[in-house]
């Protein structure tokens, strides 16, 4: 007799476990960065409406698909596009978070050796010019980097092998509210810093002369990258979303955790970047490049402090990038177990291996493989660039068309809604679903023409 399918224990226990996806490495890597590339403030604003607007949607869409289906992505596609196609879509949105977690355990390695050096004192104990370059050194090393990326890897799997509510449920519960209070305290540190005035400023005063079209585009990325969308993910998850759930309840939750998380990253970050005089648009290597100069700067004069914050940061950048990787990770653990038939355990391995291969090739691309290019980028940029540009934005347009045209509207009131039980809901079901239908397949065409163009 085939087991029931696990089920998340109540909705603060769904809310963590989104929370969970959707917080990660795009909030405290990728947020601040974009924020310091695109004028501050008037980024914020523009990425907060396009979350509201356009990403919230596609969440609660692909949620509606999860829960209604009760199954695995694939399993789920397949449903409401029964043949050859709903198969292959279904298995876009499998292997999506594979190819991205290959990557993604890459950065997560590297925050856990920075964890590493932190806890070990290195960048107080080394002057500021020594830390400068290091980050380049650091990932160009042949073999240390994929040695923390395999570490970070294991992690992931001890989490995910344990199972739903024994492993990502639980995880999440403690390291949710765990992930907040380091954010708080690095942006506390932040804000007690010797000018970190200015890079108030630059937060909360918009400046709309520097927005350009660019502008807009990075915003909707981020706002897509952040919420996990086309990723199979939230599909998967809705799966183990009781019946009595309110599902717009925990879209809506999620969507607002992660914004309000985001925004306290950059206070984390910015007004640190602006009190050691540097440029904030530097780009994808802020944290990992200029934060461990601050560090060792700051060491001079503070080093308890200095040292306490350098473990606190990286500590925070470790913990969201597992609780995102174990999201990525159990979207194919669960097609392996319910299609296949393995076992967790095995599922596990098998995916483990996997993705150790197509990381480690990532990895290396900085190092011994940087001279080999795919389309004109080295291995990393590649998977990125595909992951973003391709396998998101088509499973997005999927998720949204499968919603809002193919499945029945009763199918897809009575899961936003609980069939009417929540009339909150039911005021509001005739926004989402236009959403749904006409606003967000615009949002991702444009996505999509934005990165061709």
């Amino acid at each position: 007799m085939k087991a029931p399918r696990e089920k998340f224990g109540g909705r603060m226990a769904v809310i963590m476990a989104f929370a969970g996806s959707a917080i990660g490495l795009g909030n405290i890597w990728r947020f601040p960065y974009l924020v310091g590339e695109n004028g501050g403030a008037a980024f914020i604003l523009i990425y907060v409406a396009f979350t509201l607007v356009l990403s919230l949607p596609i969440f609660l869409a692909e949620s509606a698909i999860g829960r209604s289906s009760q199954a695995n992505c694939r399993a789920a596609v397949e449903f409401l596009v029964p043949g050859k196609a709903g198969r292959l879509f279904g298995l876009l949105m499998v292997i999506t978070p594979l190819w991205i977690l290959s990557y993604y355990s890459v950065v997560g390695g590297w925050s856990l050796d920075y964890l590493v050096q932190s806890i070990k004192l290195d960048f107080i104990r080394a002057a500021p010019s020594e830390v400068a370059g290091s980050f380049g050194r650091f990932i160009a090393h042949p073999w240390v980097p994929v040695v923390f990326h395999l570490a970070f890897l294991a992690v992931t799997v001890g989490v995910v092998v344990s199972g739903v509510k024994g492993g990502i449920e639980r995880f999440c519960k403690w390291s949710i509210p765990t992930l907040f209070v380091l954010i708080v305290l690095i942006a506390a540190y932040s804000l007690s810093l010797p000018g970190a005035g200015k890079g108030v400023e630059y937060l909360v005063k918009p400046d709309f002369s520097k927005v350009t079209a660019h502008t807009f585009i990075d915003a909707l990325g981020q706002s897509f990258f952040s919420l996990s969308l086309g990723t199979g993910i939230i599909i998967t998850y809705s799966s183990y979303v009781k019946k009595n759930e309110n599902l717009l309840v925990a879209g809506a939750g999620t969507a607002l955790s992660d914004l309000f998380f985001a925004v306290l990253a950059g206070f984390a970050i910015i007004p640190a970047v602006f009190s050691a005089g540097i440029e904030p648009g530097t780009g994808p290597t802020l944290i990992f490049d200029t934060l461990p100069y601050i560090f060792s700067h700051l060491g001079q004069s503070a080093p308890v402090l200095s040292a306490v914050a350098a473990i606190l940061f990286f500590a925070a950048i470790f913990l969201a990038a597992l609780t995102s990787s174990i999201s990525l990770l159990e979207v194919g653990v669960t097609y392996l177990t319910e299609d296949k038939g393995m076992k967790r355990g095995w599922a596990c391995a098998l995916l483990f291996v996997i993705c150790s291969v197509m990381g480690t090739l990532c990895s290396l691309s900085f190092g011994p493989l940087s001279q080999v290019k795919l389309l004109g980028n080295n291995i990393f940029d590649f998977a990125d660039s595909a992951a973003s540009n391709v396998f998101m934005v088509t499973g997005s347009l999927i998720s949204v068309i499968l919603a809002g045209w193919v499945m029945p509207r009763s199918v897809l009131f009575r899961e936003l809604t609980g069939g009417g039980v929540f009339s909150a809901n039911v005021r509001v079901f005739p926004v989402v679903r236009f959403l749904v239908r006409y606003v967000a397949p615009i949002g991702i065409l444009v996505l999509v023409l934005s990165s061709v163009l």
